[in-house]
């Protein structure tokens, strides 16, 4: 503060001069408003803030008439790296006195909602109400965000309600709707938004993108459609900000052929937009189409974002593309971007899924601070490559660490590990540390893998205990753990008890069907094979036809079985044949080939 003593002198002396003028010229009003602004950063704790106000008083500032200059300073240190500093400057100002404005209180909410501070919220609240100020336009839409970013929403609510219509504006309608969804009531968020509608509020091109959001988040397609009728009715300009909200809408209720339509409607795209339509591909599945609308992004000379990268990075993970990644990340790199730990993590992930450990495990060794997810997918990322018992390291690890409390996922990745290692007193262990230590409750995925655990331990009859004593009924997949732990151990009986929970469940799919009939081969049972067949025939039960992907310079190609949609599938089918000739040279067991079907 001493070094901003010659500043505030030179302040203190233009105030002087500017309000010893009855009427002051508006350029040296301008002057004090600048002055203010760069003040308010020169005041970084509350001793140099009452530095500052003794030295206001000594000017002969503190008087009612002088109040728009402390009100310029209440703004700006709400807007500034120290907000408390506007609450305190605000509690100063009314011990000395000065009788406050609605403009001060908009002002001190806007800084309380910074923090946020609701016991504060709420004692400023009260003395708005004291003064007169609840009818205020500016003073009530303040305290209705104030309440929203604090999580109040109830309390939001109520001071909505209670103003009279006069007072409520289209901010007043947007700060409600925008309060809902940030605590994810997004159904009472499109409620307000529908009840204004009825009210004939005229809204501005702000107000639909919070119930835009809303429908996305519910899958509301209906409201959603509504709403971009709405849109088109009022003639907002399909702009970036909205166009992206209507993009995340489609996406969200799962109809992304019309957010792609959208999208390509959009004049001048940004890169919000263009990240909205890579997270739609991203969430609906579509992951090749991801990474190609990255490439367009790229090529049309739109710099990406973390958001961007960590969407298009999620794409590879789940298609294995390893090179694109890669490439990614060295784009990365060159560009200085991806240094959010949302990025981070989904490089982890995605390294991790492509079978790149190493490069998983250097990504995570290098982050400053590790959250929960850092953790968990690092650990699954272990657990699925082949090192159960380095996953188990890892976690003990994380709980000396004290950085993240484990969740529900951490523990699927724990007990993986304990599955794919063989690890059944371990498994046994964590699964009741996730009980009694941790209070997590297990859910049907967790019950899933002690399952899968006992059926690879091949304590099959342990299995089957489980999960009579699962306080949950059991669902397809915990019966499908078990039928799929009987293959190969010739308990046909056991695989039948298994095998008839399933049909019970879902009659119409295969996948119970296909299990059960090739355990009855393993078994050589060939007329319970032809039972289990006849079956699926009689009731049109088809195979899903197996689907495999491979990456070969940078490009990801897609198989499904006795598919010949491939482009070189010719090419693939001579090959094959090839081999075939190679394998019957070397006299290897036709058996094992009986599976497999020439073109």
């Amino acid at each position: 503060m001493h070094s901003s003593f010659p500043k505030l002198q030179r302040f203190f002396h233009r105030l002087h001069s500017t309000t010893s003028n009855p009427n002051p010229p508006s350029s040296s009003l301008s002057q004090w408003l600048l002055l203010s602004s760069s003040i308010s950063i020169s005041i970084s704790t509350s001793r140099h803030l009452r530095q500052f106000l003794a030295r206001g008083i000594a000017a002969g500032l503190l008087r009612n008439n002088h109040l728009h200059l402390w009100n310029s300073l209440l703004h700006s240190l709400a807007r500034g790296p120290n907000p408390d500093l506007s609450i305190s400057l605000f509690d100063l100002l009314r011990r000395a006195g000065v009788d406050v404005d609605n403009y001060a209180f908009t002002a001190v909410l806007k800084a309380v909602a910074a923090f946020p501070r609701p016991k504060e919220g709420e004692n400023i609240h009260s003395l708005s109400l004291k003064l007169g100020f609840e009818s205020e336009n500016f003073v009530l839409n303040s305290l209705i965000h104030m309440y929203s970013v604090c999580g109040f929403h109830v309390a939001a609510r109520r001071v909505f309600d209670l103003a009279e219509d006069s007072a409520r504006d289209v901010v007043s309608w947007s700060s409600m709707i925008s309060g809902y969804l940030q605590v994810g009531l997004c159904q009472e968020a499109l409620l307000v938004f529908g009840n204004m509608v009825r009210r004939s509020i005229t809204m501005d091109a702000i107000t639909p993108v919070s119930a835009l959001i809303a429908c996305g988040r519910i899958g509301a397609i209906e409201p959603g459609r509504r709403i971009h009728a709405l849109v088109v009715i009022y003639g907002f300009d399909l702009n970036c900000f909205l166009g992206s909200s209507l993009i995340n809408m489609y996406a969200g209720c799962g109809y992304i052929e019309d957010a792609r339509k959208l999208f390509d409607r959009i004049p001048e795209r940004n890169v919000v937009c263009w990240t909205s339509m890579i997270s739609g591909y991203t969430q609906s599945g579509q992951f090749r189409e991801s990474i190609e609308l990255f490439r367009e992004m790229q090529m049309a000379g739109v710099r990406a974002e973390d958001p961007t990268v960590a969407s298009v990075v999620s794409s590879c993970a789940q298609l294995g593309a390893h090179a694109q990644g890669r490439n990614i990340h060295k784009y990365c790199d060159v560009n200085n971007i991806g240094k959010l730990l949302s990025v981070k993590n989904a490089l982890i992930d995605m390294y991790s899924k492509c079978g790149d450990v190493q490069r998983a495990f250097e990504v995570f060794q290098g982050l400053a601070q590790k959250d929960v997810i850092s953790w968990t997918v690092m650990i699954s990322g272990l657990a699925l490559n082949g090192y159960p018992k380095e996953a188990l390291d890892l976690f003990s690890e994380m709980e000396l660490s004290d950085e993240a409390m484990p969740n529900e996922i951490t523990f699927l990745g724990v007990l993986t590990a304990c599955s794919h290692g063989g690890f059944v007193d371990k498994g046994y262990h964590y699964f009741n540390k996730m009980v009694h230590h941790y209070g997590l409750m297990p859910q049907i995925e967790h019950y899933g893998c002690m399952v899968d655990l006992l059926g690879r331990a091949n304590l099959l009859e342990e299995a089957k205990k489980f999960i009579k004593e699962m306080p949950i009924k059991p669902d397809v997949v915990i019966w499908r753990s078990l039928l799929f732990a009987c293959r190969g151990k010739e308990n046909v009986k056991l695989a039948e008890y298994a095998a008839e929970r399933i049909l019970e469940l879902e009659p119409r799919r295969c996948a119970g069907h296909v299990l059960l009939s090739n355990i009855y081969a393993v078994s050589s049972r060939w007329s319970d094979v032809n039972k289990v067949r006849g079956v699926m025939r009689n009731w049109s039960i088809h195979k899903i036809p197996g689907c495999s992907f491979i990456e070969l310079n940078g490009i990801v190609h897609e198989f499904l079985a006795t598919d010949r949609s491939h482009h070189q599938s010719d090419m693939i089918y001579e090959f094959l044949w090839v081999i075939h000739g190679h394998l019957f040279s070397e006299s290897y067991d036709e058996s094992c080939l009986s599976t497999w079907e020439g073109p």
